[in-house]
Parts: structure tokens; C-alpha cells; sequence
């Protein structure tokens, strides 16, 4: 029996050592399968012409020598480092050893979209420069021109002069629309002046929004983007734009593999604008929004909770002609769903001056379509949720208790008192219970409550006996249009339970 056990052993040995050879190899075959497909290669051959450094040269006074971080140190004479620290500072002020103006340089990414010679960049890596110049991945360098900036998308459009008798590579957009999760992406750029460098990973998410700037739609993905990276192009496997890579998130400054690029569809937009007029000129509807809160939404009967709130109108915007009016939730606009508002800011924005769109907006719990003709969005403009203004709170008068809220019916007096203009109606609160949902709703001494479940009040007693007969319908939460002392619009939703 032991022999016989021995023998099956000897018998099966190489079979085990045929899988082990097997398994290994497999491992070993991993990693090189994990690095992504073939086609990066092909991608980055094509395209590594295109993209070019940028650099860029700014004059700023230098700080004064008794700064602790610009003083040469205080060393023996005949000491061995003194002849170097002097080297060292001259050098770095310019051959002077005082303060005054100096020269910096820095370093980023770019493209090239026209072989007439216009490249694309990131704001950030231009700003405030004095000279910037396009560095060819040949290495030649070109002083070039800005044609136009966007701050709100931080984006730059650069153009220069091709060398003689060299045809410039350039690239072309794709649909960032059409990217998926997982999809393979490159990107080419200057990390910390490495220029030519290509890196690869996948789309991590889209329409990331991580509260840079109003119209925030960021890809996000995994490829390694570091500083130098920004304004370099993101591609898709088929040698396509689909984003400028703009930021990172780094505890270090080194990528962990967080990075995001400004969608193309975004950039093409802007690009064209910067082009043909050297600005950006963006729609205007004319509407303060704020978000469709789960609270919001049952008191408002919609279901389930979408589209953006409208808490104020401008006198002098598109939307009051066309009889948008506050209360009303946007959830479609130009054929375009709306979920939420910074989807409606983003597509108004995106929407040319002067077009008619039709504009779908929930009334008292019924659809219906407004007409609208855009007009043009002022630069110094904020498309932002409507927010309120803090006020002191002042000593209460007698009032009326509802909501957890001190009411009282406004009179001269407390127009002064709260600074309330004239041409704001309704009944004041002149205190709020800590620990009340009104508190947590921020709700604040100076604020005037316009409506009560879209109706009109005009003082508190009104305003109590609307809320208790809310109460015996059942309803969970009352919706308010609260104003500031100026004027400004917002709802909010207020629990009954």
C-alpha cells in the first residue's frame, strides 16, 4: 500500500507541477494585461506632436532681504559656503543682491487644435503672465499670443505663428456625452516639466461637481495628472479630445489618482467663442434658483423631487415677460431634462444669446411651457442658489407664536428696525425657538414671510390659521416664500410634525 501511494504520488507530481508553471505564468501574464490595451501606444503616436508646453514668464518684486525666506544666511568670514551662497543669490535676483522687480517662470500643458497655430490651455497656467511661449515637442519655441480667456471654466485660447515650412499636428474634439464609466483614457501633458509624457487610466465618473465654479461638470478619472498636467488633453482610444485636464485632489501635490478635465463638449463651446469674439457670451434667463428639496417637493406635489426652484425673478430679465413667475420648478429646458439647478444653469449658459427656447416648468402641481428669448448673462453676474442674509435679532414686540416662529405684522417701526424696504409685503419674524426646524432652516429675525403654501398673507393670525388648517389636511410640511430685507426671494419647507 505505501509503494502504491508512493508510485500515484510520483505519477501525479508533474501534474502539479505542470499547474504551478501554469498559475505562475498567469500572474505574471497579469500585469501586463492590467496596463491597458495595445491601442494606447497606437493613440500616443499620433497625437504626442500636438500637445506642447507652455511656459510662461512673469515679472513680480522680489521680497526684501530681511525676509527670513529670501535672506542669504549670516555666515563666518573665509567660510568655505560663503563664495556659494553668494553665487546662489545673485543668480536668483538677477546678479543683484538687494530686492526689486524679477522675472519667474512656470510651466504647463496645452494642444494644438488648428495647424494655423491656435492651442488650447488652462486660465491658470497663463494668468498674469508678462510672455508666453508654445514649446513644440520638437523643441522649438514659439512666443505666442492670448486670444481670449474664461475664468468660470478656466480655459485660454493661444495663438501663434507655425515655423516656416513646418505643418503644424493638431487634434481634434470628441463627445465627452459618449464616454462611459471604465473607458480607457489618455493623457499627454507636462508634468513637472517632463514634457512629452503619457499616461493612461479610466473615466472614474462623470458630471463631478466639486464646487470650483458655477458651471462645474468635471470627468474625473484615475490616469496620473500631476502639476505641469494642467491644460494637457484628455483622449479617448480613438486619438479624440474629450477633456483638458485642470485639477487634481492631492494631500502631497503628487497624483493619487484623483485628476478632472473640463468636459469637451464644455471646451468646444467655449473655444468657438473665444475665437470668434474673444469673450465668452452666455445666456440669461434671469431667474434666482435654489434646490427641490425632498420637503420642498411634497409641498409643492411633485414626484419625486427634481428641477430647479425659482425663488426670485429679475425685473429686467427674459423670464418675467415670458410669465415665469417664483414657485415655479424649471424641469425642462430647450428639450434638455432638468434635475437639479446647476443642470439648469449650466444649459442656460451653454445657450446662445437671443435664442427662443421653450421652457417646461411645474405650476401649483401641473406642467405647462413657457416661451422665452434669452438675453446675455453680465459677466459679473452670480447664477447661485438663492441664499438669505443674516440679520441681528432685535428685542421682540408682542407677536404671534406659529411654526416656531415669533411673528408680527410689519409696521414702520420694524421696517426701520430690520431695514425691510417698502415694497416688501407680508409678516415678519421677530424671533425663532432654538432647536426649532425653523432655526435649522435659517431662518432669522428681519425675515418676512410673503406666502404660505403659494397664498399670500398679510399678518399673523392669517398666516397661523393657514398653517393649523395645513395640519387637519394631513399635510406634512408648509412651504414658505421668505424675503430679505431687500427683496430677495427663497422658499422654504418647514415641518408640521
Amino acid at each position: 500500500m505505501p509503494a502504491a501511494i508512493s508510485a500515484f504520488g510520483l505519477r501525479i507530481r508533474p501534474l502539479v507541477t505542470a499547474l504551478c508553471l501554469g498559475a505562475a505564468a498567469a500572474l505574471l501574464a497579469a500585469p501586463a494585461q492590467a496596463r491597458g490595451p495595445e491601442g494606447i501606444a497606437d493613440v500616443a503616436e499620433k497625437v504626442i506632436d500636438a500637445v506642447v508646453n507652455i511656459s510662461t514668464t512673469q515679472t513680480v518684486e522680489a521680497k526684501g532681504s530681511g525676509e527670513s525666506n529670501g535672506a542669504k544666511p549670516n555666515l563666518p568670514p573665509g567660510s568655505p559656503f560663503e563664495e556659494f551662497f553668494d553665487d546662489f543669490f545673485k543668480n536668483r535676483r538677477g546678479g543683484k543682491e538687494g530686492g526689486g522687480p524679477r522675472k519667474t517662470n512656470s510651466l504647463g500643458s496645452g494642444f494644438i487644435i488648428d495647424p494655423a497655430g491656435v492651442a488650447v490651455t488652462n486660465n491658470h497656467v497663463i494668468a498674469d503672465s508678462d510672455e508666453i511661449n508654445v514649446i513644440l515637442n520638437d523643441g522649438t519655441k514659439i512666443k505666442a499670443e492670448l486670444v481670449g480667456v474664461d475664468k468660470k471654466t478656466d480655459l485660454a485660447v493661444l495663438k501663434f505663428a507655425p515655423p516656416a515650412g513646418k505643418t503644424l499636428t493638431s487634434v481634434q474634439f470628441g463627445d465627452s456625452d459618449k464616454l462611459r464609466l471604465g473607458e480607457w483614457v489618455v493623457a499627454i501633458g507636462n508634468p513637472f516639466s517632463l514634457g512629452g509624457t503619457v499616461t493612461a487610466g479610466i473615466v472614474s465618473a462623470r458630471n463631478r461637481d466639486i464646487n470650483s465654479g458655477p458651471y462645474d461638470s468635471y470627468i474625473q478619472t484615475d490616469a496620473a495628472i500631476n502639476r505641469g498636467n494642467s491644460g494637457g488633453p484628455l483622449f479617448n482610444l480613438n486619438g479624440e479630445v474629450i477633456g483638458v485636464n485642470t485639477l487634481i485632489i492631492s494631500p502631497s501635490g503628487g497624483s493619487i489618482g484623483i485628476g478632472f478635465a473640463v468636459p469637451s463638449k464644455t471646451v468646444v463651446g467655449v473655444v468657438d467663442q473665444l475665437r470668434q469674439f474673444g469673450e465668452l457670451r452666455r445666456g440669461w434667463l434671469g431667474v434666482r434658483i435654489q434646490q427641490v428639496t425632498d420637503e420642498i417637493a411634497e409641498s409643492l406635489n411633485i414626484k419625486p423631487a427634481r428641477g430647479a426652484l425659482v425663488a426670485g425673478i429679475d425685473d429686467k430679465g427674459p423670464a418675467k415677460p415670458a410669465g415665469i413667475e417664483p414657485g415655479d420648478v424649471v424641469v425642462k429646458f430647450d428639450g434638455k431634462d432638468v434635475k437639479e439647478p446647476k443642470d439648469l444653469s449650466r444649459v442656460v449658459a451653454d445657450t446662445a444669446v437671443g435664442k427662443t427656447v421653450y421652457v417646461v416648468i411645474i405650476r401649483k402641481g401641473k406642467e405647462e411651457t413657457k416661451q422665452v428669448t434669452l438675453g446675455r448673462l453680465d459677466d459679473g453676474a452670480k447664477p447661485q442658489p438663492a441664499s438669505a442674509k443674516s440679520q441681528p435679532e432685535p428685542d421682540k414686540p408682542v407677536t404671534q407664536k406659529a411654526l416656531g416662529l415669533d411673528l408680527a405684522a410689519l409696521s414702520k417701526d420694524l421696517r426701520g428696525r430690520y431695514k425691510i424696504k417698502d415694497s416688501v409685503k407680508g409678516v415678519v419674524v421677530v424671533g425663532v425657538d432654538n432647536g426649532s426646524d425653523a432655526a435649522e432652516k435659517r431662518l432669522g429675525a428681519g425675515d418676512v414671510i410673503v406666502e404660505v403654501a403659494q397664498e399670500s398673507v398679510a399678518n399673523a393670525a392669517d398666516l397661523k390659521k393657514r398653517v393649523d388648517q395645513l395640519k387637519k389636511d394631513g399635510k406634512k410640511s408648509v412651504l414658505l416664500l421668505v424675503s430679505n430685507g431687500e427683496g430677495e426671494l427663497r422658499f422654504v419647507a418647514l415641518s408640521l410634525q
